[in-house]
């Protein structure tokens, strides 16, 4: 039996997640296009449009604690449909015209809750759909997400453009809609894992296993790093604006990450597993260094390189995942990925919003990404040394 990205894709149930998963993330990218640069031609603040912007990712820390246990209590299936239907359901509120702005914001904090059992479900089903093919499905699944970031963000603008914030929206409406659909119908029935147990005993537990071992810690913090390297995405609007670019530069400066992170996916399928894994300090490293290129004020075309080589060393993350999952017992996986993805995702919320705040305290966007990638470089180092003291013991348990 291969190991490749063709024996996942032999897979008929992957199949299936893989389409769902490829729908909502275009649908996503096309309405925090639509968001951003709606806020920005409103206000034209920096701190404000990364802020809305922060809106996609801080409901996370509150639903990753509370809620990413539902992916062990109850069937796996059942908790993406329902997450699925409910963000269908609020995005085609904000889809009507004349949704005020402030009422706008307030949907999408509540629609944002619903990702993070969403995403425990699907974390902890995949291995159980593909096996030993898990790591290659893996990739395939990162690298799907950044072609959908891609084409989202990169044909956002002209989308938006066509069918308006509205048209948008209700995209983004369809694509959950259909994606509950897929799911419902193409998914075994298999009931729940874990046994059930109240709310604070799971919450506890679920952030217990990651806490008392050291290579978990470890593989969440290099996880949330993103802290630093997501800022340039928060401020892609007012840094287009900065170099002249406006608009059109938007959609362009949020893709050249994507792209860059899908091409380092592939790449990295030509290293051996227990390479990757010694790697991901470094790469972690070489992940937030590009940014401090941002001192030299770069134009568009500049600042897309950059970005781009952050992106191709931010691959690193799909290693990091498999191992995860690879270190958590079966039971247990939905809350320990729950914790750790929506950790990731409250983080990147919280770069975000802080890089707006610093954008408007320099009076520069580039400052700030610059600022935030010497911080992340920093910091990175420390991860990879602490790291690197463990990495020949965990690649050789794979």
């Amino acid at each position: 039996m291969g190991t490749g990205f063709r024996a996942a894709f032999a897979v008929p149930e992957f199949r299936v997640l893989w389409s769902a998963a490829a729908l909502s993330t275009i649908g996503d990218q096309l309405a925090r296009v639509a968001l951003s640069v709606l806020v920005f031609q409103r206000t034209g603040s920096a701190t404000w449009t990364a802020l809305t912007y922060a809106l996609t990712m801080l409901p996370a820390l509150v639903s990753g604690v509370l809620l990413t246990g539902l992916a062990d209590r109850y069937p796996r299936r059942a908790v993406m449909v329902a997450a699925d239907l409910v963000r269908a359901v609020l995005l085609a509120v904000m889809a009507l015209p004349g949704v005020p702005l402030p009422l706008l914001a307030a949907l999408l904090v509540v629609a944002q809750l619903a990702e993070p059992p969403f995403a425990a479900a699907q974390g902890a089903l995949l291995p159980t759909v593909l096996g030993e093919r898990y790591e290659a499905g893996q990739s395939v699944h990162l690298i799907t997400h950044q072609a959908g970031l891609l084409l989202g963000f990169a044909g956002g603008g002209l989308v938006v453009a066509w069918l308006g914030t509205s048209g948008a929206l209700a995209a983004d409406a369809a694509t959950f809609a259909l994606s509950a659909v897929l799911l419902r119908s193409g998914l075994a029935h298999r009931p729940a894992p874990g046994v059930v147990k109240r709310t604070h005993v799971r919450i506890r537990e679920g952030a217990s296993l990651v806490c008392r071992d050291g290579r978990l810690r470890l593989l969440v913090a290099l996880g949330w790093l993103a802290l630093f390297t997501v800022v340039p995405e928060g401020l892609a609007a007012p840094f287009s604006a900065e170099v002249g670019a406006g608009a059109a530069g938007v959609g362009v400066l949020l893709a050249a990450d994507p792209a860059g992170m899908v091409l380092g996916t592939v790449l990295l399928r030509f290293l051996p597993t227990t390479r990757r894994v010694r790697l991901l300090g470094l790469s972690a490293v070489a992940t937030a260094l590009p940014l401090v290129g941002y001192l030299l004020a770069p134009g568009l075309v500049g600042a897309v390189a950059l970005l781009g080589l952050s992106g191709v060393f931010s691959a690193y993350q799909v290693t990091a995942g498999a191992t995860f999952v690879r270190l958590v017992p079966d039971e247990q996986r939905g809350q320990a990925l729950g914790f750790a993805r929506s950790g990731l995702v409250a983080t990147q919320g919280i770069g975000v919003a802080g890089g707006g705040l610093l954008a408007t305290a320099t009076g520069s966007a580039g400052t700030a990404i610059a600022i935030s990638g010497l911080v992340g470089t920093a910091v990175a180092l420390a991860v990879a040394a602490a790291w690197s003291r463990v990495s020949d013991t965990v690649a050789g348990e794979g």
